[in-house]
């Protein structure tokens, strides 16, 4: 008996092992942002009062810009948002038939990548949905599955494999050593399928039906269109509070910011999901592999090569925001990393000469300097000023309410420069 219990206790410590190390995994990035405030907090409170002030006024003047800038975005998006709904309006009353007749339409491949393990309890309902809702001709359109998996999933592999074989325009498949969504996509960019347009797509996304249609119709209206992003939508929205906030979060980005934004610095950007791709850019570019947003530097890579993205609001997907506090960290925790790294290889487009056949003219330079340096900056500067406040409060807590009104809007005489000139945006 003593034999056979020996090989139980390397098995036992593996196991507290890799309980421990999913802990460290779970909790770390909530003790990194907790420590980050606490610490920040703490600084302020031993700072000088002239320096407080420098910092003040630094904070303020981002936050004034910041704000000034969603306003003049969300205005500029009325325009291409209001072009969708009569665009949306003429289909609709047409009976649903689109500028193009079928047999005209490009070829597309709408490509799911998937991370099996995750995501191997929906991934069967997104297949079967992709092939029994999306309204596009049948012989024009093809569903690839992209997965990684670090062991055999069974039977679901086999479900998948065995579906594939019924149903021709379903292709499945599972990329060798793969361990990244981007690894996924080279793999696929390999493979000649003829396919003219490419639409990507995480698992967890639903495509609207007429989704793929709006988007090739974009493609065929101008040549000159090489992305459409589409507007994505949280589906999850009542789960809780959190996804509510996330939702509200996403109209206001994909609704107002990014069509805005394209309306006036005159360019767009792919965001990960629910973008269409003229196939020969794409295979061309590829995804880098050591980016942690491999998406967003795509997209800035197309640009610094010339190429047109546009926002086009009917190409609607419904995707799942986190649940929880430390999954939407986790998620948070990467994004803010992926855009730094992004932003960090990318923000010379705001000076850099353009290729020859191109033009970037000041304004459009203008909006890559705020999106890639000034934008990526004001989110730590919002976090500092959330820490300044903080340390107000801890110091001296206002105890009437004309004290805390002073202590948000009026601490210094600059506040209520910016107040008065920032007034008008809101």
């Amino acid at each position: 008996m003593s034999k056979l219990s020996v090989p139980s206790k390397p098995v036992a410590l593996c196991n507290h092992i890799s309980r421990a190390s999913a802990f460290l995994l779970e909790w770390t990035p909530f003790l990194l942002i907790t420590s980050y405030f606490i610490f920040s907090t703490c600084l302020y409170m031993f700072c000088t009062p002239k320096l407080i002030e420098i910092f003040w006024l630094i904070y303020l003047s981002t936050n004034s810009y910041t704000a000034a800038m969603n306003v003049m975005e969300a205005i500029c998006s009325l325009k291409p948002n209001r072009i969708a709904r009569k665009a949306l309006y003429n289909v609709e009353q047409n009976g649903w038939k689109f500028p193009t007749p079928d047999d005209q339409l490009l070829i597309l491949d709408l490509v799911i990548v998937a991370y099996l393990p995750n995501e191997q309890d929906i991934i069967m309902d997104r297949i079967y949905y992709a092939l029994d809702h999306i309204a596009y001709p049948q012989d024009k359109i093809r569903i690839n599955v992209l997965y990684n998996t670090p062991k055999p999933i069974e039977p679901l592999e086999s479900q998948m494999n065995d579906l594939a074989a019924k149903v021709p325009r379903l292709r499945i498949i599972k990329v060798p050593d793969s361990t990244s969504k981007a690894h996924n996509l080279n793999y696929f960019f390999t493979l000649y399928t003829g396919a003219q347009i490419i639409a990507l797509f995480d698992c967890d996304h639903y495509t609207h039906p007429y989704g793929p249609r709006w988007a090739v119709e974009r493609f065929l209206a101008d040549d000159e269109v090489d992305c459409v992003q589409g507007r994505c939508v949280i589906q999850n929205s009542e789960a809780t509070f959190l996804t509510g906030m996330i939702a509200v979060e996403f109209d206001k980005i994909y609704a107002t910011s990014h069509p805005g934004r394209a309306a006036l610095f005159g360019y767009g950007l792919f965001t990960g999901s629910n973008g269409y791709w003229r196939a020969p850019l794409l295979r061309d570019l590829k995804m880098d592999a050591s980016m942690l947003t491999e998406d967003i530097d795509s997209a800035l890579r197309a640009l610094s090569q010339g190429a047109t993205c546009i926002h086009e609001p009917n190409v609607i997907s419904y995707e799942l925001a986190p649940t929880t506090l430390s999954s939407f960290l986790k998620q948070r925790l990467r994004w803010a990393q992926g855009w730094t790294q992004a932003s960090a290889r990318h923000c010379v487009l705001a000076y850099r000469k353009p290729p020859q056949h191109t033009k970037r003219n000041l304004l459009t330079r203008f909006g890559l300097l705020s999106l890639l340096l000034i934008r990526e900056l004001s989110y730590y500067l919002v976090s500092q000023y959330t820490c300044l406040m903080m340390s107000f409060l801890i110091t001296g807590f206002p105890r009437t309410g004309t004290q805390l009104k002073n202590l948000i809007f009026f601490e210094f005489p600059a506040s209520e420069w910016l107040f008065i000139i920032g007034f008008p945006d809101f």
